[in-house]
């Protein structure tokens, strides 16, 4: 800080000071454009004026701002229905991978099921009560059974 409590001044690299000299020079262009243009010193915001020494031409201007405006707009519409495409496309891809793993985990504990009731071992539930049960003949044939089917079904 200097005795006055202002920041140190800051010297520009020469690219940028040349920069900064160029975006001033071009600024002033346009408002001596502006004044050309419409007999007065205020500038036009935003609009493009014509170079010095050219007329001013009413009716190519809305002409030319209708035909870049959809130009514009349909490249922006068509860039958001890709994206919206793209995402709907990953959407899908990751909910398949998603069924994919779950059959996948299914048919590996159906394939674990069926070797465990082919062993020929003594298999237990538990009831509602939380007792075990051992499974009999008539209840092991039919838990063979579905895990059949939904090997049938996951295991593709």
């Amino acid at each position: 800080m200097d005795r006055q409590g202002r920041p140190p001044r800051v010297q520009r690299p020469p690219a940028t000071r040349r920069r900064a000299a160029e975006e001033r020079a071009e600024a002033a262009a346009h408002v001596e454009r502006a004044a050309d243009h419409h007999g007065t010193g205020s500038a036009c915001r935003g609009r493009q004026h014509p170079a010095a020494g050219e007329a001013p031409n009413a009716a190519t201007r809305p002409a030319a701002a209708a035909s870049a405006a959809p130009a514009g707009v349909d490249k922006a519409l068509e860039e958001k229905k890709k994206q919206a495409e793209a995402a709907e496309a990953a959407k899908k891809k990751a909910e398949q991978e998603k069924v994919a793993a779950a059959r996948a985990e299914n048919c590996k504990r159906a394939m674990n099921a069926k070797a465990t009731l082919d062993s020929g071992m003594r298999m237990a539930r538990l009831n509602d009560k939380g007792e075990r049960e051992v499974l009999d003949d008539a209840q092991r044939a039919a838990e063979l059974k579905r895990v059949n089917q939904i090997i049938a079904q996951d295991c593709k």
